[in-house]
């Protein structure tokens, strides 16, 4: 037991002129750790309680977000406080600064990237837990979490990707739910030639009030646009503003829409065409059989 304590009060360094022993050292690595659980227990506990108390994603994603850098902050402040214990001169930051610098010469830089980059998501809270966005590369989901190095969206095909906090800073992100619930979504479709504009509008309205989630008020009405003509119909857009449960689920939304439709179209006998050509014989002699079958 005397060796063992005699082995623990052994300097194994110096830091200044201050020795470091094995039991010092351990200390402080059980006070990180200590502080760490601590820090990630806290905020797991504070977004439990307020998940109990509170539905709003807006509420949600401010606790996720207050939670997440108090976790940080504790992290960082319970460092500084071991390395102080150490004898490590804190007001000398130079020294820290080359070994950072060494340190990002090897690799480093994308981890300390994605870490300032998640910092700066949480503190203009341009990004939030709960938000659906559509990325450059193509992702599109739901935010489910916000970490040190990554941000994890889950698509509607319930797949989680984890995309690197610093390419939210440095790529175009669409954020569909940012700041209104509402979009607005355009449902192309073509009626044959002929057909009268205010039956094709009166079927594309009808369509709209069919699905639930279309939001009907002063400022958000559905409308019926003629677009254009093309070579073989004339060509309009069902134009609706949806609800957030619609916004989150584009696909699942514009089937639904096309689905309602197709029924009051059919139920008007407006006709959907399809592709015709015209044959023009410019010499010679078609021969044409026709087959009653």
């Amino acid at each position: 037991m005397q060796n063992l304590i005699e082995s623990l009060n052994t300097p194994l360094f110096s830091l200044g002129s201050k020795p470091v022993t094995s039991a010092s050292f351990l200390l402080v690595v059980a006070f990180l750790l200590v502080i760490w659980w601590l820090a990630r227990l806290f905020e797991i506990a504070l977004q439990r309680v307020a998940a109990r108390h509170s539905d709003e994603p807006s509420t949600l994603a401010s606790i996720h977000m207050f939670s997440r850098l108090l976790r940080y902050v504790v992290w960082l402040v319970g460092t500084l406080i071991g390395l102080n214990y150490l004898g490590i001169d804190l007001s000398n930051i130079a020294m820290l600064g080359s070994a950072l610098a060494v340190g990002l010469g090897f690799g480093l830089q994308n981890i300390v990237s994605n870490f300032v980059s998640g910092v700066i998501i949480l503190l203009e809270r341009s990004l939030k837990v709960g938000d659906f966005v559509d990325l450059e590369s193509g992702v599109r989901g739901h935010v489910r979490e916000i970490a040190m190095r990554y941000t994890r969206i889950t698509t509607n095909d319930s797949v989680d990707v984890l995309v690197p906090n610093s390419q939210f800073i440095n790529n175009r992100v669409i954020n569909w739910t940012h700041d209104d619930a509402f979009r607005r979504m355009h449902v192309p479709f073509g009626v044959a030639y002929g057909t009268r504009k205010e039956l094709v509008q009166e079927a594309g309205l009808a369509a709209a009030r069919r699905v639930d989630g279309v939001q009907e008020d002063a400022q958000r009405q559905s409308a019926v646009w003629l677009v254009s003509y093309g070579d073989n119909a004339v060509n309009y857009e069902l134009v609706v503003w949806v609800n957030r449960r619609l916004t989150t689920t584009p696909a699942g939304s514009h089937a639904k829409l096309m689905w309602a439709l197709d029924d009051e179209l059919a139920r008007r006998q407006i006709e959907i065409p399809f592709p015709q050509r015209d044959l023009h014989v410019r010499s010679g002699t078609l021969n044409v059989r026709l087959n009653s079958n």
